[in-house]
């Protein structure tokens, strides 16, 4: 697979509930977390495809089999697919505000969340900035 299909399938695979806002939220994500190369990956397949970061890719996520097998007749997928190929061109605009990390409102606050505040809330999904080491961008350790 391209960068341009791994970006668009984690997109379609994590928000095409979020339409194309959702998606482009998440594709901001990766593309920030590229911008900031660490333990989370230094390129789109790296990052998308890091266990435990996108969960649709995880092997036991029932999205997986779903992502793996959707093609551009899909019109959310389509969208996600024109989405990430800005990502990949280094022109998708940034509606998350540098985001790097998100959560769906729908589950309990992950702990990294604690005490942060979002950057930007889209669709279900809270997004922040937080840098590749789980603190607010920024943030001075003591």
């Amino acid at each position: 697979m391209t960068p341009t299909e791994i970006a668009a399938r984690t997109a379609w695979g994590e928000a095409r509930g979020d339409g194309p806002d959702g998606m482009h939220a998440v594709l901001n994500v990766i593309g920030n977390r590229v911008k900031q190369p660490s333990w989370w990956g230094h390129d789109i397949a790296g990052v998308c495809q890091r266990p435990w970061q996108f969960s649709c890719w995880n092997s036991d996520d029932p999205n997986r089999a779903k992502l793996l097998a959707v093609t551009e007749q899909n019109a959310q997928f389509a969208i996600a697919l024109k989405l990430a190929g800005f990502l990949v061109a280094g022109t998708l605009s940034d509606i998350t505000h540098g985001a790097d990390h998100y959560y769906s409102v729908h589950i309990t606050p992950p702990l990294w969340a604690n005490c942060q505040k979002p950057t930007a809330h889209i669709g279900d999904q809270l997004f922040f900035r937080l840098g590749p080491y789980g603190r607010a961008a920024g943030e001075v350790l003591a």
